[in-house]
């Protein structure tokens, strides 16, 4: 039942994971910089980042860079991707619920990221990533035994 769950058959036909590997790749690139300018930003925005759920700044923008760097070379690739927008989805939705209080135009961006990870976790990776090619693998070695 995991194994379905990481490595779904459905969403598999060719229109549909391209449009998904768009969809991923596109959000991920775009995290991705995210994450990349605070990295690079680090020691001038780590004082005045907010403390969400009582981590500290600190602690919270190390989270946040791991989210978003961390987490979007996996989506991007395509690895793991069922797990990955697990903390991708926390993190919009702590982003948007906690530090934006839910408004709008704040936290419009953070609303999309959170929507967008919520699809990308329901339909899975598609044919196009290396999730397809483990699993096409596996389906491979357990037909030879």
């Amino acid at each position: 039942m995991f194994y379905r769950f990481l490595f779904p058959q459905s969403f598999r036909g060719k229109g549909v994971s391209l449009l998904i590997f768009v969809v991923r790749v596109f959000f991920g690139v775009l995290f991705f910089t995210h994450g990349l300018d605070k990295m690079m930003n680090f020691n001038s925005i780590v004082d005045n980042y907010p403390s969400v759920l009582g981590f500290g700044s600190y602690m919270t923008l190390m989270v946040s860079i791991i989210c978003e760097f961390g987490c979007s070379l996996f989506l991007i690739a395509g690895l793991l991707v069922r797990i990955i927008t697990i903390p991708m989805i926390i993190s919009m939705g702590v982003a948007f619920f906690d530090v934006h209080d839910a408004m709008m135009p704040e936290g419009e961006l953070a609303l999309i990221y959170f929507i967008i990870f919520i699809l990308l976790f329901l339909v899975g990776p598609g044919r196009y990533s290396i999730d397809y090619l483990i699993d096409v693998r596996f389906q491979k070695e357990k037909q030879v035994q």
